[in-house]
């Protein structure tokens, strides 16, 4: 097992990663501040790792839990307001722990009900998707959607602590997996090219989902998600180079229906846009623009726009991001393969050229 550190100072947590650690009750007791236990899940996932959970809490507590129904489409408010109507028949006090298991959309919804109820109670992140445990389990960002914009309605609310178990990627469908991996490109992309570089040359053991392969991929993503984070916990400045590809595929998402093209499907296409921008404005080679297009084809990740998306539906919904600043779009462009700058001066025009000259799908 490793443990990394996320320095919030008093909000301080710590990250494991590891094989076999669902179950540990000596990973999972201490963070468990209340008698009260609350675990978060959804239909898929439950039945493959509620048990082993239920060992790790242990038989001090009393453990009940939420079953969300799986996918983006359920991140909602009528959603979040299930998991309340729950908690409060159940009369959880403020010393209750929510735990959510599972991929994103169980983790961003179970912080977010977690930072509201009774004005916050404690929290565990037990992401089980590559997607999760590399990038959203990490960072307190929580939220649901909007159906004008992705992540509208949320807070920054951090977790007591993050346990990786990278056992429960092998459950995970190819498509899914996948879409994990276009997140672990983002941490090489935007702050090490040599972790970039390693990925490049193991993408063939990283789908194989080789041990050692992606152990050192989830970590090394880890390592990078929390020191940004440390530096800028709520996003006012470096922790938007985290957005990488991420304005142009929100819009993607929220276009297509949340759901139907998966997050790191978005984002990888995104990427793959903001690359081509990069290298438009002279920042990086058009040699590694084609170097990455490949690597998602490898990955089996899109690299071309949803054929039914007009260049200015594209954007009209990435001016509601909520990156947007003042009227001013803001986007993360590469100044070279492992370093990222956070833009605001890219003119309509600009990005209307990009989106009419890149590839649509059929």
């Amino acid at each position: 097992m490793h443990t990394l550190h996320v320095d919030l100072g008093e909000r301080s947590y710590p990250v494991y990663i590891g094989r076999d650690l669902l179950s540990d009750p000596a990973l999972m007791g201490p963070h468990i501040h209340g008698y009260q236990v609350v675990v978060v899940s959804n239909d898929t996932v439950a039945p493959l790792f509620m048990d082993k959970l239920r060992t790790a809490v242990g038989e001090r507590s009393l453990v009940t839990e939420v079953i969300l129904p799986d996918g983006e489409a359920f991140k909602t408010l009528e959603t979040l307001n299930g998991i309340f109507d729950h908690i409060m028949a159940d009369r959880h006090s403020r010393t209750t722990t929510l735990i959510a298991l599972g991929g994103g959309v169980v983790g961003d919804i179970t912080g977010f009900a977690a930072a509201c109820y009774q004005r916050g109670v404690n929290f565990i992140q037990v992401p089980t998707t590559l997607l999760a445990q590399v990038d959203s389990s990490v960072g307190g960002k929580t939220a649901v959607n909007h159906p004008q914009g992705k992540n509208m309605i949320g807070a920054f609310y951090q977790p007591q602590a993050v346990l990786i178990d990278t056992n429960t990627l092998q459950s995970l469908p190819p498509r899914e997996f996948a879409a994990g991996l276009a997140e672990v490109v983002k941490y090489g992309l935007i702050c090490d090219e040599p972790f970039y570089r390693w990925i490049q040359a193991n993408a063939a053991k990283l789908l194989a989902r080789e041990e050692a392969a992606l152990a050192e991929a989830i970590e090394r993503s880890c390592a990078c998600k929390a020191a940004v984070v440390a530096a800028d916990e709520r996003e006012g400045g470096i922790r938007a180079i985290l957005n990488l590809g991420h304005t142009f595929g929100h819009a993607i998402e929220t276009a297509q229906g949340y759901g139907n093209w998966l997050h790191g499907e978005a984002v990888a296409t995104g990427m793959l846009l903001a690359l081509e921008m990069s290298a438009r404005r002279g920042s990086i080679a058009a040699a590694e623009v084609d170097a990455f297009r490949e690597l998602l084809v490898q990955m089996n990740l899109p690299v071309a726009q949803p054929a039914d998306m007009s260049p200015a539906q594209f954007l009209d919904l990435m001016g509601r991001d909520k990156k947007v600043v003042d009227g001013r779009l803001r986007l993360v462009l590469l100044t070279a393969i492992g370093e990222a700058q956070i833009v605001d001066d890219a003119a309509e025009a600009e990005i209307l050229a990009l989106l009419e000259s890149f590839p649509r799908g059929t």
